[in-house]
């Protein structure tokens, strides 16, 4: 091939690139005005297959707009309730959060406030843990709960303040897997007490998880801690009496926890 025909090829390649990319200028130039000219009713129908199809990202994207153009219609309301649900499929929770409480703040008389408060626990209930921590397989049980709590507090709030809603049934059985996994985390950290010595730090943890997580399977051993954490510190009446409280609850013999300094806890 000549050097003049590689010219006219390079010129027919660059040419038909122009034109696809025309083409689909054109494409997109004609969807924005077309979405610009679209009402609430087209745009939240859009939305809304886009949330039946799964594509959330943009029925996230159409309910925005949504919003944004039309405010104070009726399409706009729900789309604000769609948006936390849409932004909770995504994990995107602060985003999810956000919404929520703005839809509460605005809304309080709106009888769908429940339904945002019961999407605001589960959004922190759900929420996932990141590769790394998924690749490890790292314990989350042993780390400060601080989703767990804020899911806890979210499903107390809605109970209390909607106890017949529909979505309170849901919300008690996930707060008992909550009770459980922050009185885990109350153990974790009473035995790292016991381990190091600091049996005033083991005692609080212990009576704080005994107090406020009742019917949790942690209690049993919290209620071992605490009678050994009153007998390292000579506080034997108490000692007894939580070994007597012991007894009456759980059968058999009391089980000792055990002191085990690692190599890194030297002073």
């Amino acid at each position: 091939m000549t050097l003049g025909n590689l010219d006219r090829v390079s010129r027919l390649l660059l040419a038909s690139v122009l034109v696809l990319g025309l083409a689909a200028g054109c494409r997109s130039h004609r969807a924005d005005t077309t979405d610009a000219k679209s009402g609430p009713d087209i745009l939240y129908k859009r939305a809304s297959d886009g949330l039946k199809n799964q594509s959330f990202a943009e029925a996230i994207k159409t309910l925005e707009a949504l919003q944004s153009r039309f405010p104070f219609s009726d399409q706009a309301r729900q789309a604000r309730l769609d948006l936390i649900y849409a932004y909770y499929k995504t994990h995107s929770v602060d985003q999810a959060v956000d919404a929520a409480d703005t839809f509460i703040r605005e809304n309080p008389a709106s009888p769908r406030v429940d339904y945002a408060m019961y999407m605001k626990g589960l959004v922190y209930f759900e929420r996932q843990p990141n590769f790394i921590e998924r690749y490890f397989h790292v314990d989350l049980s042993e780390r400060t709960p601080v989703d767990s709590v804020k899911s806890f507090e979210s499903f107390t709030a809605l109970i209390k303040r909607y106890p017949r809603s529909e979505y309170v049934n849901d919300a008690r059985q996930r707060m008992i897997y909550l009770r459980n996994r922050l009185a885990n985390f109350e153990l974790h950290v009473a035995q790292y007490y016991m381990r190091r010595g600091a049996y005033v730090g083991a005692m609080n943890r212990a009576k704080y998880a005994i107090e406020n997580y009742d019917g949790s399977p942690a209690i049993e051993p919290c209620m071992a801690i605490l009678v050994q954490a009153y007998r390292a510190l000579k506080m034997d009446d108490l000692a007894a009496n939580a070994e007597r409280v012991y007894k009456e609850n759980y059968p058999g013999d009391l089980k000792a926890i055990e002191r085990k300094r690692h190599w890194w806890a030297i002073f």
